[in-house]
């Protein structure tokens, strides 16, 4: 069967694999449909992820059809998955949240992923929905934002500010908005801007041509936003972050920067700010984004650049290396 792998940076490969025919009597048998690549599979193609080691089979965003075993799940049910693992025993195993089991084992990156023609998966993993391939396929991204709207305990009388309109800020922006905040998308792109607003953004800020701090201030009657999320991950916008939000905010922070951070501690403080961070999702995300795409509120035209063959996706990952901005979610079609 056919396989999406890398090799060595900058070097991924159309391989073949043993087909997978039958699966564990503990696993359901699911033939892949669509994978989606994203920023995590991009960063192991150029050798930038040291959770990585290659070779490695990439994709962990899916659509899929089951084959076998699934129990309450007769064959043919359309499903997406959770790709993590939690061992059950660490500290945030204990406390319930297994998005961030200090041993996760989460697939195209510590392990094998999605990215071939069947895979086995436990039940427990798995989330039918009445959503066609491309919306299943953009279950798994959308949870990462959802989730981080979760951590910032938002509600429709927040008014909630996202930095970056990539996969995962798109995710926070359209679960902010479906919540019943008010919105604000902040980027540099007027592309990816405008697909905010289609997701439920009620106002957007370009900061390659308005002042941050100005614009804010007026959406928010010089209070500054209720909740802060970053889902980009530079030190300017984690530093943002803090010195915009509203005294006794949130602050959320999904994106990992590159380098440390240094911070007016004293903001901290004198704010009396919660910071919280934000990894992976549980099951009730999931679960809010099946309901969310199910609505019809999210822009999946918009969100999807690319549906390519297998063959294509080496070609494209370089391309994508390239040109990080020509694409926003590439998906590639097994069957």
């Amino acid at each position: 069967m056919k396989a999406i792998r890398v090799t060595a940076p900058n070097v991924a490969e159309m391989i073949h694999l043993p087909e997978l025919t039958r699966a564990p009597e503990d696993k359901v048998l699911l033939r892949v449909n669509l994978v989606g690549m994203c920023g995590t599979d991009l960063t192991t193609f150029r050798g930038r992820n040291a959770m990585v080691e290659f070779p490695r089979v990439l994709g962990h965003e899916v659509a899929a059809t089951v084959v076998e075993n699934g129990v309450d799940l007769p064959s043919g049910t359309q499903v997406t998955l959770a790709p993590y693992t939690h061992c059950g025993a660490c500290s945030s195993c204990l406390r319930g949240r297994y998005n961030a089991c200090r041993f996760n084992q989460t697939m195209g990156v510590q392990r094998d992923g999605a990215m071939t023609e069947y895979i086995a998966i436990p039940r427990d993993r798995l989330y039918p929905a009445g959503l066609n391939t491309r919306e299943l396929c953009l279950v798994e991204p959308l949870t990462v934002g959802a989730h981080a709207v979760a951590r910032g305990r938002i509600t429709q009388q927040d008014t909630v500010a996202v930095f970056g309109c990539g996969g995962v800020g798109l995710g926070a922006i359209a679960s902010s908005a479906f919540t019943g905040a008010i919105t604000i998308a902040i980027d540099m792109d007027d592309a990816k801007l405008a697909i905010a607003r289609k997701a439920g953004a009620a106002h957007t800020i370009n900061t390659a041509n308005q002042e941050l701090h100005t614009a804010l201030a007026e959406l928010t009657s010089g209070h500054g936003p209720d909740v802060v999320i970053e889902a980009i991950g530079l030190p300017a916008t984690f530093r943002a972050a803090i010195e915009e939000v509203a005294f006794t905010g949130r602050v959320v922070y999904i994106g990992y920067a590159k380098e440390p951070v240094a911070y007016e501690t004293r903001l901290f403080v004198q704010k009396e700010l919660d910071i919280l961070g934000s990894r992976n999702a549980l099951p009730e995300d999931f679960r809010f984004v099946i309901r969310m795409l199910e609505s019809g509120s999210f822009p999946v035209e918009d969100a999807v650049s690319a549906i390519i063959p297998p063959e294509d996706a080496p070609r494209m990952l370089a391309e994508w290396s390239e040109n990080p901005g020509r694409f926003t979610k590439i998906m590639v079609k097994f069957h």
